[in-house]
């Protein structure tokens, strides 16, 4: 043996810190992946998720004032996706989306009728089939009035299976 390789009962030839340098910036590095993780995660959750605010789809919506729908009218919101049909009993909102297979459904004021220009189907003016492949009637949306202005709730469409005078909103 060498006296430069010997040591005192009890005490190591090198001192060894108490973290080594390899393991420290082994931690430092899983640290920031993490955290990349999870700016990643939440960027993604942000984008992802549905938009719940006023006045856009998946929210509320304000339709206009009471008085701006003529009796017999339809009326088309773009921001909402939906049209307001006024009927002798009050306000009636559907989802301008085809039940057979999601098409949007114009209204055509010349022949008084929804037609789906994807697959032909026929609603009328509250929402019922009249022709074609689709299912079921239009979906509805809910429909509230406050103080003279009509606001529609585009956050769950509800189906249903005919017309119904209690599916519309009295005025």
């Amino acid at each position: 043996m060498s006296p430069s390789n010997t040591a005192p009962a009890g005490t190591s030839a090198t001192a060894s810190p108490a973290l080594p340098r390899r393991r420290f910036l082994a931690g430092l590095w899983s640290l920031a992946l993490a955290l990349l993780a999870g700016q990643g995660l939440g960027a993604l959750w942000l984008f992802l998720r549905p938009a719940a605010r006023a006045d856009s789809f998946g929210g509320r919506v304000r339709a206009g004032r009471v008085e701006e729908f003529a009796l017999g009218s339809i009326s088309h919101v773009g921001a909402g996706q939906f049209y307001v049909s006024r009927l002798p009993e009050g306000l009636l909102a559907m989802w301008h989306r085809c039940t057979h297979l999601g098409c949007t459904v114009p209204w055509v004021a010349a022949e008084a009728r929804f037609n789906c220009p994807c697959h032909g189907s026929i609603f009328n003016t509250k929402g019922e089939v009249l022709a074609g492949p689709a299912p079921r009637p239009l979906d509805l949306l809910r429909v509230e009035i406050v103080e003279g202005e009509v606001w529609v709730d585009t956050t769950r469409a509800i189906t249903r299976v005919g017309f119904d005078p209690s599916q519309v909103t009295t005025v």
